[in-house]
């Protein structure tokens, strides 16, 4: 039933003809996991997909909404990138706390306290409500207006939120000491930075994962790989955005951008594929090679 739905998705987002193929054999059982999970559930459940950047977390989820919604549930689509907190609240953190936080991306840049209320809201959406969710806009890196918000109507059975670091926990002190890149070296020399990103990670957001019923991962084959499909996300924003392109990031600067994310997207791979649910082993080619935990 799914095989002219996947066809349909694979053409509308540009995908390679081979995610077909691995749609087929890969999504849509955990499609099909989901939804018995969704039948055997007396409550709205909430699905976590981690990836880092680049993996295809956003087209995996796309995905399963779609197959899920085909089959007549209800499911609420959430990115934890649309919870990011307005350019101007960076900016002031960063000021008040450390200049590394005017960037998007790592723990304690996001509205994390916003984002629980709108999972309690959608859990107990009756069949007359809906729920405003937010929504980011990368290219222009600002919170769009409430009226651009996404508008979920209810009720809702499930929930999916995909992030590049949902479900990790945070990392032991220790570990913070040492710089790993040049951004950490040079721009944070205390390690301030880091360790406020770690103490953030260790609060709120840990409420945020523990609603998790299941965590699916998509496993990166190393961090090294994660550039290279970080740029072609860069590439297609480019291609599709119509927001001044001045705004998209050339190699210099995405270089820079990737290195805020190297510290957590590295203990994503450390300590994830134990923890996870369900993994996906990515190749460097971006398919799926194998996958743990589905008959779990």
């Amino acid at each position: 039933m799914y095989s002219q739905l996947i066809r349909e998705f694979v053409e509308q987002e540009t995908l390679p003809a081979s995610y077909v193929e691995d749609a087929a054999e890969f999504v849509v059982p955990l499609t099909e996991l989901i939804a018995k999970q969704i039948i055997a559930a007396n409550e709205c459940l909430v699905i976590g997909i981690n990836g880092a950047q680049g993996t295809g977390k956003t087209t995996l989820a796309k995905l399963c909404t779609k197959l899920l919604e085909a089959r007549k549930f209800r499911i609420a689509n959430l990115s934890i990138d649309d919870f990011y907190l307005t350019k101007s609240e960076r900016l002031q953190l960063a000021t008040d706390r450390h200049q590394l936080l005017g960037t998007r991306g790592v723990p304690g840049t996001h509205d994390v306290r916003l984002l629980l209320d709108k999972l309690s809201e959608l859990k107990i959406l009756k069949s007359a409500g809906s729920c405003e969710v937010p929504r980011f806009n990368k290219a222009s890196d600002d919170r769009l207006g409430q009226n651009d918000w996404q508008c979920i109507s209810g009720p809702v059975d499930a929930i999916i939120l995909e992030g590049w670091f949902v479900g990790v926990p945070p990392q032991e002190i220790a570990d913070l000491q040492q710089a790993i890149n040049s951004l950490e070296e040079d721009e944070d020399t205390d390690g301030q930075w880091r360790e406020y990103v770690n103490s953030q990670l260790a609060g709120l957001y840990q409420q945020v994962f523990k609603q998790f019923s299941s965590l699916v991962m998509l496993q990166a084959p190393s961090f090294e790989q994660v550039f290279t499909w970080r740029a072609l996300q860069e590439e297609k924003l480019q291609r599709t955005t119509s927001t001044n392109v001045s705004k998209i990031m050339n190699s210099e600067q995405l270089h820079r951008f990737i290195q805020h994310y190297e510290r957590l997207t590295r203990h994503c791979l450390d300590v994830l594929p134990s923890q996870a649910n369900i993994v996906f082993e990515l190749g460097s080619d971006h398919r799926f090679k194998n996958v743990s935990g589905m008959n779990s």
